[in-house]
């Protein structure tokens, strides 16, 4: 997957698709393939994990999701830089709750995933919800996590809304 030029920050990089065709986005990588080092939406770090991440993870830079933060996505495919700018296709999502939050994960491709890339994908991300449950009740911060299962692209899509000129970060520390 080859990076591509894409719109401002403040376009709509949400496009619009034919009839049974799915959604493209733009996606900021802030996490490669491979690295140990989860970054939030701001850059920091939020912690270091004890396993690579199998995907590239990032986001949406003009949605906000529902717990408030840019609308989380992930790419499949080869290693992105941190920083890679991708228009790519939004085949589905994987629907987190985190400190009782809903955390939409759009998963991203060229080609849609197979039925066991999904599998474990929703795998992955119940691995992952009860690790950041462990993580949570170490900071002290409550709150049921858990991985709510698969949705439609268009479904998580239609939760986020558009990004606000004046948005600064999310309102709770990640």
């Amino acid at each position: 997957m080859q990076p591509v030029a894409l719109p401002t920050a403040n376009s709509d990089a949400t496009v619009g698709s034919a009839p049974g065709e799915p959604p493209e986005v733009e996606v900021v990588i802030e996490v490669p393939r491979g690295s140990f080092l989860k970054r939030g939406s701001t850059g920091h770090i939020d912690f270091v994990s004890p396993l690579p991440c199998p995907f590239n993870y990032g986001s949406v830079p003009n949605r906000i999701g529902q717990e408030g933060d840019l609308l989380d996505a992930l790419v499949l495919g080869p290693r992105l830089a941190m920083g890679t700018r991708v228009r790519v296709r939004v085949w589905g999502a994987v629907t987190l709750t985190d400190r009782g939050m809903s955390d939409d994960k759009l998963v991203c491709s060229e080609r849609a995933p197979t039925a066991s890339q999904r599998n474990n994908l929703v795998r992955f991300f119940h691995f992952y919800a009860w690790c950041k449950g462990l993580l949570n009740a170490w900071r002290r911060r409550p709150g049921r996590n858990a991985c709510d299962g698969w949705c439609t692209a268009r479904a998580a899509l239609d939760r986020a809304r558009p990004r606000e000129a004046g948005w600064r970060g999310p309102p709770v520390e990640f």
